[in-house]
């Protein structure tokens, strides 16, 4: 495969960082409004819409140097440093707003095929180079990130073959959100059923309990420990963290228990959990306690009104936590006819046969991506659209 070496800075159109701390302080979001970009909207390939943060259309006008449009590229610049995510062209806003901690790039599509390019900058080699600018003291950050990322040095073949290499791992990704959608249907699906059980004389603590199993850190593993931030909407794979505590201890789960984040709790974060594994303080554990019940118990727990309920008994201002003991006093109906019993254990059975097809997908991309890009796979014949970059842009 041939190809040219060249720096970013070469085609890059337009990079811009977000804007200063003193212009989009926390008194500038509001509950709706033009969205704001942090570092869990770039876990992925592509950004991701689980937005938590809005301003104004009229302060987002005022900072309009660091709105990203689809099409564009936005990275992270201090914190998890290594994010890189490119705005879609079915993304539910046309613009995002750049936190102070994210920077966004433009590229010269006429030579760069912007996936293509994201791929790349998630290989071992490409985040090598975005981790060679890094400071080494305090929080990880990009030490002068728009001069710097502008030197990283990509291979680049012809357009054609840009697109040829990412045909794979586009059409992988797109089953992995394939099934990340089905899945917020499903788990609206178990919410309706579980609505209809209109009997609510009895409590959440009558069908389940929270779980304080714990275990020390050295015996838990990455792969299935579960944070705050691992359970937001729209991930793609396993939903764990990226890294685990060093000391202590963390609570253990089992299949079938349903975790909700406690931080926050007017942001809806909750997970059936498919597998055993471990999680954060700032995650509630709740077990059925007739496992049979256990899709029961998640599918009440996953409401809109729980949530309502628990934000309700929830103590702080800047972090609101929920009140453990009051959440299990949320009025239910302790039983579900078995019509809806079996429609809710099917989806939920499906749900998390979907996440873990998600995870085999994922492997296979991570396995693939840099045989592609060596040119190790020969991409020769695959058939590519023939306005490469045209579908970025479409409305």
């Amino acid at each position: 495969m041939g190809y040219e070496l060249v720096e970013l800075g070469d085609v890059i159109a337009n990079i811009a960082t977000g804007p200063f701390g003193s212009n989009l302080k926390v008194s500038c979001f509001v509950p709706k409004g033009f969205p704001v970009v942090d570092g869990a909207n770039l876990r992925g390939y592509k950004l991701t819409d689980n937005i938590t943060k809005f301003v104004t259309d009229e302060k987002a006008r005022s900072l309009s140097r660091s709105i990203a449009h689809r099409g564009d590229v936005v990275a992270t610049i201090s914190g998890n440093v290594g994010q890189v995510a490119y705005i879609p062209d079915d993304s539910a806003y046309a613009g995002y707003l750049c936190s102070q901690r994210q920077f966004k790039m433009s590229f010269d599509t006429n030579r760069v095929y912007v996936p293509y390019l994201v791929y790349y900058l998630h290989t071992r080699e490409g985040q090598h180079q975005i981790l060679s600018f890094v400071n080494q003291t305090g929080v990880p950050a990009l030490a002068q990130p728009t001069k710097n990322f502008k030197r990283i040095v990509v291979p680049l073949p012809s357009l054609k073959q840009q697109m040829a290499i990412t045909r794979i791992p586009e059409l992988l990704d797109d089953a992995i959100e394939l099934n990340s959608r089905t899945n917020g249907y499903l788990g609206e699906l178990c919410e309706s059923v579980a609505a209809q059980q209109m009997d609510s004389q009895d409590k959440l603590a009558d069908l389940c309990h929270q779980v304080n199993d714990k275990v020390p850190c050295d015996e838990a593993q990455l792969d299935s420990y579960v944070s705050t931030e691992s359970l937001l909407p729209n991930k793609g794979g396993r939903e764990t963290a990226s890294s685990l505590p060093s000391t202590g201890k963390v609570t253990a789960y089992k299949a079938g228990d349903t975790l909700v984040s406690n931080i926050r709790p007017y942001f809806k974060k909750v997970w059936l959990a498919d597998q055993s594994g471990t999680c954060s303080g700032d995650v509630i554990v709740f077990r059925a306690n007739d496992r049979r019940d256990a899709a029961y118990v998640y599918s009440l727990i996953r409401s809109d009104s729980f949530f309502d309920y628990v934000m309700l008994g929830s103590k702080g201002t800047k972090m609101p936590r929920g009140d453990k003991k009051q959440m299990m006093g949320y009025p239910v109906s302790r039983h579900c006819d078995a019509q809806g019993l079996a429609l809710l254990n099917s989806a939920a059975e499906k749900l998390c046969a979907n996440r873990r097809q998600n995870v085999a997908l994922s492997e296979l991309r991570d396995v693939l991506l840099p045989k592609l890009m060596s040119g190790e796979i020969d991409v020769s014949k695959v058939e590519v659209p023939t306005q490469p970059n045209s579908h970025l842009y479409e409305n």
